[in-house]
């Protein structure tokens, strides 16, 4: 009965997924006043991005027996292991999201305890400066070198691109490689620079206008002060997980459209969409069809509409110890820039522990992912296995093709998330998210003018 009665009323978008890009568009439409249909072929939330535990259907997920000593690993339900496990930068898009639509009164985080990067030449994990002081003691350079990245640093804390007089001799079409050569910076400080402190994953930006990787270091450093102790200038790192793993986040965006009239449908049958002159009008499931004036989904649901744009493999690695050279941090990201070990993308490596209450004590959760370069992944992933320490079991590895749309959906009105990347922070992602509110309602993402729209749980009732 509450099948038919949902599916025979007509919505303004039908959202095919909860992964975390569709909880969060979906969330975010439901505020504005969008009568918003929810729906999902799994039972559960999360999609790519769920969390699972007990232990056991982690094994059972990667077709793997269940170890005949599971005592070993502690409770097994103690564990919630990430799919696709991310980080969030502390004054990054999604935590503004977070804030602006009150979901955080939902979540509970947590800050990651270390940022590093893995530098080739010494084969060795080094933390990325905080600060000038940090930059001044730092394994990772030379001493003439240090003082250049100072002086780098320096700069790029106080640019500002509405004032010109903040930009040095620099102007709006200077490349960031022309601002390296102004600094003298040498190719270890430019990877580090560039990948773990601007988070880019290729080359590709060292040809583009500087201002982009200026600001994109600048937010790295605003996010290191934003949560930091009152007795202290900075956090440890940049990044903040969310307690008991990244499934709550896709349930917390699910609750708040439920909040705003949202409709959700779990567990059911996907059938295709239906289209009217060329245009989506609705979704089929059975003998129903939902109509809507849109649909945003996952790739998933749309296998002729997506081209695949490469893969991605993750290996998720059980511990009893912290990863050695990270100074005993219960929880990390390492990042590993491609020119430091002969590749032409990145890896990234994220630790998480019972301190984010993912498992039991003395345990943790590492994974390593990149993107898919030769027709041997798992290879590419083990070659760097032993940066972690003795694993207490075999890696589970899963090798998944990466898509994107075909079309921009503004014809169809079909918009169709990115599949997750390997990077281990929601940047691209929210980008990703930005783009696809953009075209579906024509407006930029006002985070302000949606925090006026919300209300509390007590006007609601």
């Amino acid at each position: 009965l509450l099948l038919n009665r949902a599916m025979d009323e007509e919505y303004d978008v039908i959202v095919l997924g909860t992964g975390l890009s569709e909880c969060i568009l979906c969330g975010i439409l439901a505020v504005e006043g969008k009568k918003v249909l929810h729906m999902d072929r799994n039972d559960y939330y999360g999609g790519e991005s769920a969390s699972l535990t007990p232990l056991s259907a982690v094994f059972e997920h990667f077709k793997q027996p269940v170890p005949g000593d599971m005592q070993r690993f502690g409770r097994g339900r103690d564990w919630n292991v990430d799919l696709i496990p991310k980080f969030l930068m502390a004054d990054g898009k999604l935590v503004k999201t977070l804030i602006a639509t009150g979901v955080t009164r939902y979540l509970e985080f947590k800050l990651i305890e270390g940022s590093f990067v893995f530098q080739g030449n010494k084969a060795k994990i080094h933390k990325v400066p905080a600060n000038e002081k940090e930059a001044l003691t730092s394994s990772l350079m030379g001493p003439l070198e240090k003082k250049r990245f100072t002086s780098f640093l320096q700069w790029v804390q106080e640019f500002d691109r509405k004032d010109p007089s903040k930009w040095r001799k620099f102007t709006p079409t200077t490349t960031m490689q022309d601002v390296y050569k102004e600094f003298k910076l040498e190719q270890n400080t430019i990877d580090f620079t560039g990948h773990a402190i601007a988070l880019h994953t290729d080359e590709s930006y060292r040809d583009q206008p500087f201002m982009d990787t200026v600001e994109r270091a600048q937010l790295y450093y605003s996010s290191l002060v934003r949560y930091a102790d009152q007795d202290k200038k900075h956090a440890p790192s940049p990044y903040l997980y969310c307690l008991y793993g990244l499934g709550e986040l896709p349930q917390a965006f699910a609750r708040l459209s439920a909040i705003y009239g949202g409709t959700y449908m779990l567990g059911v049958p996907f059938d295709g969409i239906q289209l009217t002159d060329g245009k989506f009008s609705g979704v089929k499931s059975g003998e129903h069809v939902a109509k809507a004036k849109m649909v945003i989904g996952e790739p998933g649901y749309f296998p002729d509409q997506v081209e695949k744009v490469g893969r991605v493999v993750r290996a998720i690695c059980l511990l009893d110890h912290p990863i050695p050279n990270t100074d005993n941090a219960q929880s990390a990201q390492i990042i590993i820039p491609a020119n430091q070990v002969n590749r032409k993308t990145d890896i990234y490596i994220c630790c998480v522990s019972d301190t984010h209450n993912v498992a039991p004590k003395g345990h943790f959760i590492a994974v390593i992912g990149t993107t898919v370069e030769t027709e041997d992944p798992e290879t590419e992933i083990k070659s760097l296995l032993h940066l972690l320490g003795k694993l207490m079991i075999e890696p589970l590895i899963c090798v998944k093709d990466l898509y994107k749309p075909k079309h921009d959906g503004t014809e169809n009105k079909v918009f169709i998330t990115r599949s997750y990347d390997a990077t281990t922070h929601f940047q691209t992602t929210c980008e990703d998210i930005e783009d696809i509110y953009q075209r579906c309602t024509g407006e930029k993402l006002d985070l302000d003018k949606l925090s006026s729209k919300l209300v509390t749980e007590p006007q609601m009732s």
